[in-house]
């Protein structure tokens, strides 16, 4: 288990970490998430004791790395791929290592093949693509067999059946029990390796839960509906409904089920063209909650706004965004009883103003583009919690026997 309290480090007057707590149990894959400069890196220095921290202290299995009896035993890790002599070649880097540790050169030939890199391992390491550099410092953090991994960005520069194979060892590893801490920038890939999340920004913990808690509790999913009769269907739907128009005839539905929306259509008498639902991502409750903890935006971005989500993420230490925090709050105007709108009826409906004009392109979900400007905005926008992680086997077993296969010597050029 790897547990710190209050971890904090300055750099002169930069605040990189500041005073996070948090506990990485073993048995399950912890993510760990932040925009770049958000401090995950400096965070797993100092886990690993390479950084000493300003105030705070962090543990392995009780212990400051430094204390550890046979560190290499206990503790694998992978901070920087190519920090290996360039003039070594694969197999003798980790039989030098192997040799200061009492391990023996078997245990380097089975790294070595469950790595993949056994057609490579004679060659020198300068001349490693950083898919192959990436496998190596792989196998360095399995060589001594430990009880706690901790990979930074480990697919960096793998293919895709690279990336796939460090899925399947991984969790592995966590199903024997094991301590899994791992940082990547693919939201996809985290979604499906990760039980447990840790989100970063700005040297502060936003938020931190099983994968499926933090996706609920940051997004809420919606109903995408096409329909040449919205007016009467919107006036048809469940109190507390609520309603984004994306284009001329489609709109974007929070707060109701598909089946509550087709209910209302049949009721209403509206033909529906589309009704699809739309389940939130954890690409989308990334860029909701770390949007304030981004340290450079382009120009002209705005926050994520597909529809759904609540305008001010809540984290254990306070997430940024909310009105005035780089999140828009919601358009003047709420919705009233009885399917009424504030700002008069729906375009096109009875009494009500022609066809909107001059709508901004519409925005998909995950989009990282605000809207264009509207004019007769229509519906007012109203942005709104577990998985269970893998099982905690007792005992520890050797790594997963599962193998990927020769490396491709030009993976990550």
């Amino acid at each position: 288990m790897i547990e710190a309290h209050g971890l904090t480090k300055h750099f002169g007057d930069k605040v990189a970490v500041d005073q996070i707590s948090f506990a990485v149990r073993p048995g399950s894959v912890t993510g760990f998430l932040g925009p770049n400069g958000s401090g995950k890196s400096t965070t797993m220095r100092m886990i690993m004791g390479l950084d000493r921290p300003t105030a705070g202290t962090v543990t392995i299995d009780g212990k400051p790395y430094s204390k550890l009896a046979s560190p290499l035993h206990e503790v694998g890790a992978l901070l920087e791929a190519k920090a290996v002599h360039p003039g070594r070649s694969a197999r003798s880097h980790l039989r030098a290592l192997a040799a200061t540790h009492g391990i023996g050169r078997r245990r380097v030939d089975e790294v070595i093949e469950l790595t993949g890199i056994s057609t490579v391992a004679s060659r020198r390491v300068g001349g490693f693509s950083l898919g192959m550099g990436q496998r190596l410092g792989i196998a360095t953090a399995l060589l001594g067999d430990p009880r706690v991994l901790i990979l930074d960005e480990p697919v960096n520069g793998l293919d895709p059946e690279g990336v796939h194979w460090i899925r399947t060892l991984v969790r592995g590893l966590a199903d024997q029990g094991r301590t899994v801490f791992i940082s990547s920038h693919l939201m996809s890939e985290m979604s499906q390796t990760a039980d447990e999340l840790l989100v970063i920004g700005r040297g502060r913990i936003i938020t931190a839960g099983p994968v499926k808690q933090v996706i609920d509790s940051t997004v809420r999913p919606v109903v995408l509906v096409r329909s040449p009769n919205l007016d009467p269907l919107v006036r048809a739907l469940p109190q507390g409904a609520s309603v984004r128009r994306v284009e001329e005839h489609a709109v974007e539905i929070e707060n109701a089920t598909a089946p509550q929306i087709g209910e209302a259509a049949a009721q209403a008498g509206a033909v529906l063209h589309e009704l699809s639902p739309r389940s939130a991502s954890l690409e989308d409750a990334f860029m909701r909650l770390t949007h304030g903890a981004v340290e450079y935006h382009a120009g002209g971005q705005a926050p994520p706004q597909a529809g759904f989500g609540p305008t001010t993420p809540n984290g254990p230490q306070g997430a940024p965004g909310g009105p005035g925090q780089g999140y828009p709050g919601p358009n003047p105007g709420g919705q009233l009883p009885g399917g009424q709108y504030q700002g008069g009826p729906y375009p096109g409906g009875p009494g009500g103003p022609g066809p909107q004009q001059g709508a901004g392109s519409h925005q998909r979900p995950g989009s990282n583009q605000g809207p264009g400007p509207r004019q007769n905005a229509p519906y007012p926008t109203q942005h709104g919690a577990p998985d269970q992680g893998a099982p905690n086997q007792q005992g520890r077993q050797g790594p997963p026997s599962g193998r990927p296969g020769p490396v491709n010597p030009e993976e990550g050029r």
